[in-house]
């Protein structure tokens, strides 16, 4: 746990510092000028070089690094993206209308003549349009957009980011700012650029040629949900730990050009390793038609929600939904005598239990804690409230909680345990959401 907030602390740190090293170039290179339309100009140089950065960040964040996903968390670098996102439209707005307001004021013309003044340059075109592919982006992030959306097509546009990236560069190094610098920015896109590539393409092709991997069975487990039974080469190179996930491309109709993260739902074994899928999307709901023999490309594996993070003799496990899958790795493989482990199942209904019959077997063989919590999610009584969450487990506090389900239960569930008394640091989430 230790090791993972240092990944996080040294990752903040570089993006911060990285911040404060753009100030000093922008810094060193300001000409002081009471004039309007220099001032203007100034704020308009300063707010550019950021949006850059920021640009370049985010684009780190998406680059799957392996270091960087498993020190922090998949769900943890999501919320940073999207955080950094609003900063940097934030950041690319303010450059425009401080660029514009000044060139207007220099000009001695209407903001409307300005504009068009200032698009006649190539460059400025360029990056203008790549400011609304980045406000395209942040509108179909917005999680009332999101809702509304099918993966493929939020995904399809999210993608944007890479264009809106190159549309910019050229205009970053024409800046004035940047005359003497060029060859810094110049290497940070290099950089940025060489982690994308080798890491969304080349491993992910590199591992599909040493592991070979096929689907073997697809078969029904409850409403809308199917287990996916792979078999590859070497699986034991691909280094998966009960607990994370890969991001899973199966090469058939309908299906080859998005990959989407799943949890393993076992620990691998052998030549063969599982997912187990809820049809909540269409490209989702066309897995269990999959058929034996589809190639697979998995990249990863992914996620820190692992047994490295456990700091207690005594762990529960807290799972909603299709949540479960993470967390039957989990309960099979966590060191542990009778009574040390235990397992919430939250479902709405009987039938909405998945991979029960396992669940029970691996209680029954080490002698584990094993609840389902049923009902409507907006029923009167809530089962993983403080006091019934107590009430289950009665030393709570003396465990480590690993928390998988929807956005809404895993938010509220971290609430109840921490009004439980359970320390933040013991309480272990990944949660994810499109």
């Amino acid at each position: 746990m230790g090791a993972m907030r240092d990944v996080a602390v040294r990752v903040k740190g570089g993006m911060l510092g990285g911040a404060g090293l753009v100030v000093l170039l922008w810094a060193a290179q300001v000409r002081p000028s009471a004039r309007l339309d220099a001032l203007f100009a100034t704020a308009a140089h300063l707010t550019g070089l950021l949006a850059g950065y920021g640009i370049l960040v985010l684009l780190f964040l998406m680059a799957r690094v392996p270091a960087v996903e498993h020190g922090i968390g998949g769900d943890r670098l999501a919320r940073w993206h999207a955080l950094g996102g609003r900063h940097v439209l934030l950041l690319c707005f303010g450059h425009g209308l401080l660029a514009l307001f000044g060139y207007a004021v220099h000009e001695g013309a209407d903001v409307l003549s300005a504009a068009r003044g200032l698009l006649g340059y190539p460059a400025l075109a360029a990056a203008a349009a790549g400011t609304g592919l980045l406000a395209a982006v942040g509108v179909t992030s917005a999680r009332a957009v999101r809702r509304r959306l099918a993966h493929e097509t939020w995904r399809g546009v999210h993608l944007a980011v890479y264009l809106a990236a190159a549309l910019a560069f050229g205009h970053q190094l024409a800046g004035p700012d940047l005359a003497v610098a060029a060859w810094f920015w110049a290497l940070a896109h290099a950089l940025v650029g060489v982690l994308l590539v080798w890491y969304r393409a080349v491993v992910p092709v590199r591992q599909a040629l040493r592991h070979a991997l096929r689907v073997a069975e697809v078969r029904a487990e409850g409403p809308g949900v199917v287990s996916v039974v792979m078999h590859g080469r070497d699986l034991a190179g691909l280094r998966a730990e009960p607990g994370q996930f890969l991001r899973w491309r199966f090469l058939r109709r309908g299906l080859w050009y998005t990959a989407l993260p799943f949890s393993l739902s076992a620990p691998v074994s052998g030549a063969a390793l599982r997912i187990t899928v809820k049809g909540l999307g269409g490209h989702s709901r066309r897995i269990r038609r999959l058929r034996p023999g589809t190639r697979v490309l998995a990249t990863g594996p992914f996620g820190a929600l692992t047994a490295a993070r456990r700091t207690r003799s005594k762990v529960l496990l807290i799972a909603g939904g299709v949540g479960i899958t993470p967390m039957r790795a989990l309960f099979e493989t966590l060191p542990g005598g009778p009574g040390d482990i235990t397992l919430l199942y939250r479902a709405g209904a009987e039938e909405q239990l998945v991979l029960r019959g396992e669940l029970e077997a691996i209680a029954a063989l080490r002698g584990a804690g094993l609840h389902y919590l049923l009902g409507p999610s907006d029923g009167p009584y809530d089962p993983l409230a403080p006091r019934a969450l107590t009430a289950l487990v009665p030393d709570l506090v003396e465990h480590d909680v690993y928390l998988c389900g929807p956005p809404g239960m895993a938010e509220a569930t971290r609430a109840a345990l921490l009004r439980a008394g359970v320390p933040a640091g013991r309480v272990h989430s990944e949660c994810f959401s499109f």
